[in-house]
């Protein structure tokens, strides 16, 4: 189960899905510890202290202070880690309109989090993507 490599494949045949709620960056000091009320989406661990992205509800009801309000959107293949370009077409596209975006890979599927009010502008732009790449 290694992922798809292929760009043209992985662009023409992604299926972008927007994931319910409301999703925030927040950050930790490094060593304190996740509030047992939190089922963070991400962890990750830096020097400078710890990343958690959660729901918005989840993070306020544990005190974190809020950096980025997000949706998910998840591209629903199943790309390999080793994959060359798929994360840069995407994001370049984004990027085109003026919308940041913050993507994470995990082993099964790229997750891209971007601006809330911006998330169903996001999915209409990758379904166009997805189009023109299967001509």
């Amino acid at each position: 189960m290694a992922g798809e490599t292929d760009l043209k494949k992985l662009l023409a045949t992604m299926t972008p899905e927007l994931r319910p709620g409301i999703h925030v960056f927040a950050t930790l000091p490094p060593d304190a510890p996740v509030s047992d009320s939190l089922e963070p989406v991400m962890l990750f661990r830096e020097r400078e202290g710890t990343t958690v992205i959660a729901l918005e509800e989840e993070a306020e009801a544990a005190g974190l202070e809020i950096v980025f309000r997000c949706r998910m959107v998840t591209l629903n293949i199943h790309s390999s880690l080793e994959a060359v370009g798929f994360l840069a077409a995407i994001t370049t596209r984004l990027a085109a309109a003026g919308m940041g975006v913050n993507p994470v890979s995990a082993f099964y599927h790229d997750h891209l989090f971007v601006p809330a009010d911006r998330a169903e502008e996001a999915v209409e732009m990758l379904v166009e993507l997805a189009e023109e790449s299967q001509r």
